[in-house]
């Protein structure tokens, strides 16, 4: 310290240094008692804090002399020379991480120097500052959980969890779906954005799917966000709700019905989308008739095959019903149908509905015209059943080929003469039918034809015979004679007499019974020998008429 001093007498000035020895009488103080910071926990080390400069009224060696910091792992002091100040600063040293320690409580001192030193203390407090660097994290890693299809909509099947160290809005998450996931996931589930619930939204089909495969992020609401991810595998049970599916894979509509057993019809194939027992299935035939159904080499295909004959004749359509149930509980069934026609072969002869054959002609008939038809069907299909007629050349007699004449096509039979009863009655001949098979098929038959008489021929009388000899004696009256009409006998009513008339004369109709009638007369003599004879006798007139036709005599007149 510099004085002046004034001497009056005589006036003078002069200059007298004092020098003041200094004594540590002060302790160093910080002019306030506590200093806070807010640190963010991202903050880089080597980030600096300036802290409050302590003071000291000392001089010289009792100033402050320096700062300590109370032992940390983050933060030291770092001591800066302003002209005669000390400044002190706080230097991070290590990252902060709020989520492992939120704040810190430090004490700095400032220390002079004198001997004994004084000190003098700040208090200083760190609060870290949440930075957004934690990301939402869920309790699993991967999620697994089973489901019935068909579940019903609405239905809550899982709900995430996922927290997130940090604080405020950077703790805040969101749920949502991953932006890559297949549409049908969207399609069959919906996540809810704040609770992270997961409920059915669709259909959940085993058969399209299997397996869901969802990938589910967590976002907090930090600048910049932070997500986390998870995976939920949700595996669809399956039930029976598909009945197995008949494809017809190969068909053969038409089918020859001289085809041998085991010729295969058709190839089909059964599926079911089921799995399991649900989708084991169980295949036959519904429909009786001479087909079976085989299994393939390989699984649910199978070969529809004949196992016996068949007869178009008999049946000449099929319609198979094929059956496919699954071993579901309750088990589902599924049907197909479908039609086999059996092509014709030629394996069929025609046949007569009778044989032999026989018909009655009238004589007289005209030549050229019709005379009867003969007929044949055949049990085959068409050219098979197409039938031609001929009537059969039967050694070196050609007789019936000469008067008849058939329709090949047809079977009439014209005849080419006029037949006469009193000529022939009855002849027999063949006709054979041949079909147009390849090669043909061909069967006969016997027709017995049978000429019917016309009244065409008057009665001819030829003879009269007498049962006991000639007649004697002498008509007397005209009752002497009797005639009956159906046998043609003339009768003696009573003996001869020798009164009676020598000579009787006769005469005698003959008439026949056709619709127009025709007759014949005959004049016969009786005499009268005169010599005792039996009381009567008779004679037969024996006489011929085509075809047995009754005839009737009539005794016309008696002349004496």
């Amino acid at each position: 310290m510099e004085l002046k001093v004034l001497v009056e007498n005589p006036l003078e000035m002069h200059y007298v240094i004092v020098e003041i020895t200094d004594v540590n009488d002060h302790s160093p103080s910080f002019p306030e008692k506590e200093q806070t910071f807010d640190i963010a926990e991202h903050t880089l080390p080597g980030k600096r804090f300036q802290l409050h400069a302590a003071r000291d009224p000392d001089a010289g060696i009792n100033s402050i002399r320096t700062y300590t910091l109370t032992s940390n792992d983050h933060f030291e002091l770092d001591i800066r020379q302003s002209d005669d100040d000390k400044i002190p600063f706080l230097v991070l040293k290590k990252s902060l991480d709020r989520e492992l320690k939120h704040n810190y409580a430090f004490v700095v001192t400032a220390v002079d120097g004198g001997k004994p030193a004084r000190s003098g203390t700040l208090n200083v407090g760190i609060f870290v500052l949440d930075s957004n660097d934690n990301r939402p994290v869920f309790t699993q890693e991967s999620y697994e959980i089973t489901l019935q299809e068909n579940i019903p909509l609405n239905t809550v099947i899982l709900t995430m969890n996922a927290s997130d160290l940090d604080e405020g809005t950077n703790g805040e998450i969101e749920y949502s779906f991953g932006k890559t996931l297949k549409k049908r996931v969207y399609e069959a589930f919906q996540l809810d954005r704040k609770t992270g619930e997961i409920r059915v939204k669709g259909t959940v089909d085993f058969e399209e799917t299997d397996v869901y495969k969802l990938d589910v992020e967590a976002s907090d609401k930090g600048t910049p966000p932070l997500t986390g991810e998870c995976r939920v595998i949700i595996k669809v049970k399956d039930v029976n709700d598909n009945p197995p599916e008949i494809e017809i894979t190969s068909l053969s509509n038409t089918v020859s019905e001289d085809s041998k057993p085991g010729t295969v019809i058709s190839l089909l194939s059964v599926t079911d989308k089921d799995s399991g027992l649900n989708g084991k299935i169980l295949t036959d035939i519904q429909t009786d008739g001479p087909f079976e159904l085989k299994p393939s080499y390989k699984e649910n295909i199978y070969s529809v095959t004949t196992k016996d004959i068949l007869d178009r004749e008999k049946v000449p359509h099929y319609e198979i019903i094929v059956k496919a149930t699954d071993c579901g509980d309750p088990s589902l069934s599924s049907f197909k149908t479908f039609s086999i026609e059996l092509s014709d072969v030629n394996d069929n002869s025609p046949q007569f509905s009778h044989n032999p054959l026989y018909f009655y002609l009238l004589e007289n008939n005209v030549a050229g015209t019709l005379l009867f038809s003969v007929s044949a069907t055949d049990m085959d299909l068409n050219e098979n059943a197409v039938i031609s007629y001929h009537i059969v050349k039967e050694g070196t007699n050609n007789d019936v080929n000469a008067v008849l004449n058939i329709n090949s096509e047809n079977g009439q039979i014209i005849g080419m003469k006029s037949f006469d009863f009193e000529s022939v009655k009855t002849f027999q001949f063949h006709v054979v039918a041949t079909d147009s098979g390849s090669p043909p098929l061909s069967s006969n038959v016997t027709v017995n034809v049978f000429i019917l008489d016309q009244n065409d021929n008057a009665p001819v009388i030829l003879y009269p015979v007498s049962s006991n000899g000639s007649a004697e004696g002498q008509v007397t009256d005209h009752s002497l004679f009797a005639l009956d009409r159906y046998t043609g006998q003339i009768r003696t009513l009573r003996s001869f007499t020798e009164t009676d008339e020598a000579e009787h004369k006769l005469l005698i109709l003959v008439k026949d019974n056709g619709n127009v009638s025709l007759s014949a007369t005959a004049t016969f003599v009786v005499f009268n020998l005169r010599f005792p004879l039996r009381s009567t006798f008779h004679i037969s007139l024996h006489f011929v008429e085509v075809h047995e036709r009754i005839c009737l005599c009539y005794l016309l007149s008696l002349h004496m």
